[in-house]
C-alpha cells in the first residue's frame, strides 16, 4: 500500500491519525470499543467542560445511554432530532442552536455529535455559529461518517436549491471512530458508506482499490485481524482517514486538491437532491452512482480506456451500489438535474467543475466541461 503522509500512531488497540492543521490539529481515533474512553479524552482536552450531545432518534436507541455513561461526572444534556437527510434544514438548525444556548453552553464547553453524517453536519454547523463558535467532538456512528464527513470540518445544511449550500468550515477537536458502533448499522447504510471508502482508492490510491477488490467482503463482515495486519474493517477506515487527513492538511478550504474528494459528487448530489433527500437514494448510493457516471463520462471524453472504467464500475455494482440511473426507483427530469448541477458548490463564475479520471487512482479537477456536453451525456443515460 502507499505509505501514508498523515501522522499515524498505535496506542494499544487504538489507531490515532492526526489531522495536521497547526494549532487546530486533532486526532481521529479508530478502533473497537472506544466509546467508553470518550469522557476521559474529552476531560483531557477540555477539563470541566459542559456537554450537549446532539443525536438522532435512531442512534439514541442504540448508543445514547452508553455515551452518557462514558461522560459520567460531566453535565451532558441530549438533543434528539429526527433521523434522515431532511433533518439538515434551517428548522432543525434553529432547534439545535436553541437547545445548545438553552443548556448554557459557553465557549469553553462542547457539542458532541453522536450519529452519522447528517447529525455531524448539523451539530457541527450549530457549533460553528452559537456564540460565534464553540468546540465540538465527532462520534460518528456510520461508516460514511467515520471515513468521510466527520473528518475535515465541513459542516452545513441543505436547501431547496441543493445539498450543503449553507454551512461553514469548523474543525472538531476530536473524532472517535468506534468501529463497534457499525455493528448495529443496517446493511444498506453500511454499503452506502462503503462508497466513500472505495472513493479514496478510485481518486488517488490504485493499490488500495485493488486491496478492496479482494477484501471488501471482510470489510463488510468485520473480520478479525490477520497476524500483524489490522482487521480489514479497521484497516479500511484507517486508510480512508489517512487519505482525507492528508488532503485536508494541504487544502483545508477546498480551493484546490480537496475538490478531488468530490469524485462522483457533482452527479451524485444532483440525483440525491432530485430524489428529495429521501430513502429513495441515500447519500452514499448517490456517490456510487455519481462515480460510475464520472468514470463513464471520462471514458466518453477519451481520458480513460473503457475497460478501465468498466473495472471501476464493475466493483461498485458488485458490492451492490447503483451504477445506472435505472437502478434508482422512479424517474428523473433532465432539466431538474441540470439546474441542480448548475447550483453545485463547485461551480465557479458559472463554469461547471467536475472531478474526472485518467485511470483508477488518477483523478483530477477540470473546469472545461460544457453544460451542453453534460446534458447530452445525461440525456443518453436517462433514455
Amino acid at each position: 500500500m502507499t505509505a501514508p503522509s498523515a501522522a499515524t500512531t498505535h496506542k494499544g488497540d487504538a489507531i490515532e491519525v492526526n489531522v495536521g492543521l497547526g494549532d487546530r490539529a486533532y486526532d481521529v481515533v479508530i478502533g473497537r470499543g472506544l466509546l467508553a474512553s470518550l469522557g476521559e479524552r474529552v476531560a483531557r482536552l477540555r477539563p470541566g467542560a459542559k456537554v450537549v450531545i446532539v443525536t438522532d432518534a435512531t442512534v439514541a436507541k442504540y448508543h445514547l445511554a452508553a455515551t452518557q455513561a462514558a461522560l459520567k461526572g460531566m453535565s451532558a444534556e441530549p438533543v434528539i432530532v429526527p433521523a434522515g437527510e431532511s433533518t439538515k434544514s434551517f428548522a432543525m438548525l434553529d432547534k439545535v442552536c436553541g437547545a445548545v444556548i438553552g443548556a448554557r453552553i459557553e465557549r469553553g464547553d462542547l457539542v458532541v455529535a453522536l450519529g452519522g453524517g447528517v447529525v455531524g453536519d448539523l451539530a457541527g454547523f450549530a457549533a460553528s455559529v452559537v456564540r460565534r463558535g464553540v468546540d465540538f467532538v465527532q462520534v460518528p456512528t456510520t461508516l460514511l461518517a467515520q471515513v468521510d464527513s466527520s473528518v475535515g470540518g465541513k459542516t452545513g445544511i441543505n436547501t431547496a436549491h441543493g445539498k450543503n449550500l449553507v454551512g461553514a468550515f469548523h474543525q472538531p477537536i476530536l473524532v472517535i471512530a468506534d468501529t463497534a458502533l457499525l455493528d448495529t448499522l443496517p446493511e444498506r447504510e453500511f454499503r452506502a458508506g462503503y462508497a466513500e471508502v472505495v472513493k479514496y482508492g478510485l481518486l488517488g490510491d490504485r493499490e488500495f482499490f485493488e486491496w478492496l477488490e479482494v477484501n471488501w467482503r471482510d470489510v463488510f463482515k468485520g473480520g478479525p485481524a490477520r497476524g500483524n495486519t489490522a482487521a480489514p474493517r479497521e484497516y479500511a477506515v484507517r486508510k480512508s482517514v489517512e487519505a482525507k487527513a492528508e488532503i485536508v492538511r494541504r487544502d483545508e478550504r477546498e480551493t484546490g486538491d480537496r475538490m478531488l474528494l468530490n469524485l462522483g459528487h457533482t452527479f451524485g448530489h444532483a440525483f440525491e437532491a432530485a430524489a428529495g433527500f429521501s430513502d429513495r437514494l441515500l447519500h452514499g448510493e448517490a456517490v456510487g452512482l455519481g462515480m460510475a457516471l464520472a468514470f463513464e463520462f471520462s471514458a466518453r471524453r477519451g481520458l480513460i480506456p473503457q475497460a478501465e472504467a468498466d473495472r471501476a464500475i464493475r466493483h461498485l455494482a458488485e458490492v451492490g451500489l447503483p451504477t445506472h440511473i435505472k437502478d434508482v426507483p422512479g424517474t428523473f427530469a433532465l432539466d431538474t438535474l441540470m439546474d441542480l448541477i448548475a447550483q453545485d458548490k463547485k461551480v465557479t463564475r458559472g463554469a461547471l467543475t467536475f472531478i474526472l479520471v485518467r485511470g483508477i487512482g488518477a483523478s483530477f479537477v477540470t473546469r472545461d466541461v460544457e453544460a451542453a456536453e453534460v446534458r447530452a451525456f445525461l440525456a443518453e443515460k436517462l433514455s
